[in-house]
């Protein structure tokens, strides 16, 4: 029940931090590591070059430090159970990390026992 509760409450600031500021605020300030974060802790698969100059005069670079923070934090092991029962859609977000199995099983798990 301890860890149960420890998965809503990692699941709930994710979403509370994605709400903190829009996208479009973000870009304005020119807060590209900020957005990087909050794709990955969101579990989103890294955006592209052509997809971030996109939205502005993007820093990559800034960018990919906010993500690969934001990633090390979704990743964790421990709340990928949590996050299949509840329905979160894992889209790739941990291969190539060190957890990355042990992640996928216990998403996997989570994504299973809730039908």
């Amino acid at each position: 029940m301890k860890s149960l509760n420890l998965g809503i409450l990692v699941i709930s600031a994710a979403m509370l931090i994605g709400c903190a500021s829009s996208e479009t605020d973000l870009i304005a300030k020119g807060d590209w590591n900020a957005i990087g974060y909050r794709d990955g802790v969101k579990g989103s698969l890294p955006r592209t070059y052509s997809r971030l100059k996109e939205l502005g005069e993007a820093n990559i670079g800034a960018y990919e430090q906010g993500y690969s923070r934001g990633v090390a934090e979704y990743c964790n092991p421990n709340f990928a159970y949590q996050m299949g029962l509840t329905g979160h859609y894992y889209e790739g977000a941990c291969e190539g990390r060190e957890d990355a199995q042990k992640f996928r099983m216990e998403w996997q798990r989570g994504w299973n026992e809730r039908n």
